[in-house]
């Protein structure tokens, strides 16, 4: 009888040590999120890529010498498509976190049975997920209009996943920073923005000069886009293995930070 009572007694209900129920509801509901609004979320990029292209093709055509023994627009799409990976799954989490506290649903996140760390990775792998989702479509979009090579597909997906990763990461801090959509606005139009632009999508660094070259090698964002471009075109500015050390102790720090603000509260919790 003491056993029955026992074994149905009212308590705290106890999962594993991974609650991969709650994490894998949270994840899909993450990518259910954004594939409700596929137009604005999948196609939108696909769109903005293309009209650079058109754009970049019109205005410069032919005449535009190679870039690392390829076309210019061969050259260019591989740092295109990186860029929308980029921006992609930036705009996942943030967006996310920051409806949700705006919204006041937050508490859907907060109530639940799930550790800082299962909300940390579920959010995060839900950017992954729309960066990536984002990344193959324009690739078998881009096929259509310029012949693009692939050198070594192993390093476009490595470079991929550790773009999308890294600004998932960056998304989620901003999302739990940002007060109001004017401040992820500045977040994106002041930091996103400009990194990618300025970090090799459109041309080589090596014809950056001084310091301006030696700040390169510091920026992340240039090794996600030389990395991903080596996957296609086999040729790169920078060593891509030294680049996938950076990215991966870059991915860790953010992460580790996330699931620490997150863990802590900050700005979501009174």
């Amino acid at each position: 009888m003491s056993t029955i009572q026992y074994k149905y007694k009212i308590g705290v209900r106890r999962f594993g040590y991974v609650n991969w129920v709650g994490f894998y509801t949270l994840y899909l509901k993450e990518v259910q999120r954004f594939f409700k609004v596929w137009v604005q979320t999948i196609v939108s990029p696909i769109v903005t890529l293309l009209l650079f292209l058109a754009v970049f093709s019109l205005a410069i055509g032919s005449e535009r010498t190679d870039v690392l023994g390829h076309k210019f627009t061969v050259f260019l799409v591989p740092g295109l498509i990186a860029m929308q990976i980029m921006q992609n799954a930036f705009a996942n989490t943030s967006s996310s976190l920051m409806i949700s506290k705006v919204q006041g649903n937050i508490v859907d996140i907060l109530f639940p049975p799930l550790s800082a760390g299962e909300v940390t990775f579920s959010l995060i792998l839900g950017g992954v997920t729309r960066g990536l989702v984002v990344g193959f479509s324009s690739i078998l979009v881009s096929l259509f209009f310029i012949k693009v090579p692939f050198a070594h597909i192993f390093y476009v997906i490595v470079f991929g996943i550790l773009g999308s990763c890294l600004l998932a990461a960056l998304g989620f801090i901003a999302g739990l920073w940002a007060e109001k959509f004017d401040n992820m606005a500045a977040v994106t139009n002041f930091i996103v923005v400009p990194l990618s632009f300025l970090s090799g999508t459109f041309f080589s660094i090596n014809r950056l000069e001084g310091p301006i070259h030696t700040i390169s090698q510091f920026n992340p964002f240039f090794y996600i886009i030389d990395g991903f471009r080596y996957g296609f075109l086999g040729q790169s500015d920078s060593n891509v293995y030294f680049g996938m050390l950076i990215l991966f102790i870059c991915n860790m720090i953010l992460i580790g930070l996330c699931y620490l603000l997150f863990k802590k509260g900050y700005k979501i919790k009174a």
